[in-house]
């Protein structure tokens, strides 16, 4: 579904993704971990089309998205979450979602009104659990439902591949688990191709089939989580310590 070869982002003198390669097959369920400032969230922002690479090629379903702006991305089917939400706080979450929409390939391909996009956008409302959040401001909203809209507003672009970036930053436990549920029932629900960037190892090695590893914007590892916690190279760059799963 996505390949990558040779990709590079720099800024300034700082390579953040460094000559990274990799494939990601459609229906996987993928964990991309590693040190902070290894290159995660760079190489999301450089697949979403938010950085442009200074080198590389990277292709999705056959296609060269190499160069296409994040719009263009959106109707191919990729979407993502950011680690830091991105709402709009005047907006209320329902508006949010329903901007969201509009701005998908479905909205022009089904001629769809501005009414079947509200009631779309409170179908993934529903979804994700904030219903009685509809008409909520998002500035009022608490961070595990601002993680929850950024799903809801991700689904609601009717990806195919979707990129999840720490969504569990600063949730209790009881929410992160919540949260792991979510994701999996998504998955299948609206059959997703899935690339989750997390920092919670113990959750994400039992939530996903594969893992990659970044250390210094390169790619030191690619194996089931079983695989990965024994890798010396990973243990040395990022755990310490050999994890039980």
């Amino acid at each position: 579904m996505l390949q990558i070869s040779n990709l590079v982002k720099r800024f300034g003198g700082i390579v953040a993704v460094n000559d990274v390669s990799l494939k990601i097959n459609k229906g996987e369920v993928v964990g991309l971990i590693g040190p902070n400032g290894s290159g995660k969230t760079t190489l999301i922002n450089v697949v979403s089309g938010f950085y442009k690479p200074d080198g590389g090629r990277i292709i999705f379903e056959g296609i060269d998205i190499t160069k296409k702006e994040p719009y263009e991305r959106v109707k191919l089917g990729i979407a993502r979450t950011f680690q830091i939400p991105r709402l709009i706080g005047r907006m209320t979450a329902l508006q949010n979602v329903a901007y969201a929409v509009i701005g998908s390939r479905r909205f022009k391909e089904r001629k769809m009104s501005l009414s079947e996009a509200l009631s779309e956008a409170l179908y993934y409302l529903d979804m994700v659990g904030l219903m009685r959040k509809r008409d909520t401001l998002c500035k009022d909203l608490a961070l595990y439902e601002l993680r929850l809209l950024e799903l809801a507003r991700a689904l609601a672009t009717h990806p195919k591949f979707i990129m999840v970036d720490e969504v569990m930053a600063g949730l209790n436990p009881a929410e992160a688990e919540n949260v792991v549920k979510l994701v999996r029932r998504l998955r299948e629900e609206f059959d997703l191709t899935i690339v989750w960037v997390e920092h919670v190892l113990r959750v994400i090695m039992r939530s996903v089939e594969r893992v990659l590893v970044m250390n210094e914007g390169k790619l030191i590892a690619d194996g089931t989580p079983r695989e990965v916690v024994k890798d010396i190279n990973v243990i040395r760059a990022y755990m310490g310590e050999e994890v039980v799963v």
